[in-house]
């Protein structure tokens, strides 16, 4: 099995960036905070990033099963990931997203998401309550961090004490910029994990198969083991850079990974910790370019 542990989702891009509001102008491009980025690939010219779209990829690149994870940027999705969940239930798991001064929803979600370097109030224990609601009702909490070590000592204190709720650490850590290890040892805790959602677009300089991602996969394996990473794609914002298969083969055929590293990163661990039903493998499809 495969799972992805960060995927976006929606129908409709309506977030916000530094108090500006996101537009989806067509194409794939988007009015960023007054400026015009491609924000998704051209394909999806319509601004519709739908679980279809993303299943065809998906089956694909043999991808079993994703996490949907949420973005201030993009805007809450919650109802469309209601109906996500219902419609595929074996293949995906959402999160809500967490909103300050808003109700968590009761119901429809595998887990919340928190955009902790986005906050507004930066304090994670002053936003304990989400992790006490999680806790309770036995969902899981993804977390993107600030850069570096600013908030890992207020989730440390937090993960010790809610220790069955299971936390997930987005974008690898921030690999690559400043003490973003600390972010990594937070996974010695049992109830923590990293994905790596994002790591291609910390590394976009580099382009594939990113030497220095998969350096810094086996730095975070040194460090807490291969058995609290997970991969994450970030599909479809770093789709913009490579395909989706491509977000998976660098680290599926990379020399500098055992199989059992691989098997681990790339589903294993995702499947346990998100509950996902065990499945069958997703056959590769060979493609038009291949002999």
């Amino acid at each position: 099995m495969i799972i992805d542990a960060h995927v976006h989702l929606w129908k409709t891009q309506r977030g916000i960036v530094n108090g500006r509001p996101v537009v989806p102008l067509g194409g794939g491009r988007a009015d960023f905070g007054g400026e015009v980025r491609q924000m998704i690939p051209p394909y999806l010219a319509n601004g519709e990033n739908t679980a279809e779209i993303l299943l065809s990829n998906m089956d694909f690149a043999g991808v079993n099963g994703a996490v949907v994870t949420q973005e201030q940027i993009d805007g809450s999705q919650d109802g469309y990931l209601r109906e996500v969940r219902k419609k595929y239930p074996d293949r995906f798991r959402v999160s809500c997203l967490y909103e300050e001064g808003k109700d968590l929803p009761a119901d429809g979600f595998d887990g919340v998401k928190i955009c902790a370097g986005r906050l507004s109030d930066p304090d994670l224990l002053r936003h304990e309550h989400v992790f006490a609601q999680a806790a309770e009702r036995g969902q899981f909490l993804l977390i993107d961090l600030a850069e570096g070590d600013a908030q890992t000592a207020a989730l440390g204190t937090l993960a010790d004490r809610y220790p069955s709720l299971r936390i997930a650490v987005g974008h690898f850590g921030m690999a690559g910029r400043g003490d973003w290890m600390a972010q990594i040892r937070l996974a010695e805790r049992d109830n923590v994990r990293i994905e790596s959602g994002g790591i291609t677009w910390l590394y976009n300089s580099e382009f594939w198969p990113y030497p220095s991602a998969v350096k810094a996969f086996r730095e975070a394996i040194g460090a807490v083991g291969a058995h609290k990473l997970m991969w994450g794609s970030d599909y479809p914002r770093t789709m913009t850079a490579i395909t989706y298969r491509m977000s998976l083969d660098f680290l599926l055929f990379s020399d500098e990974l055992t199989e059992r590293e691989k098997s681990l990163i790339l589903g294993g661990n995702a499947r346990t910790f998100y509950g996902f039903p065990e499945q069958p493998p997703v056959p590769r499809i060979r493609h038009m370019a291949e002999d």
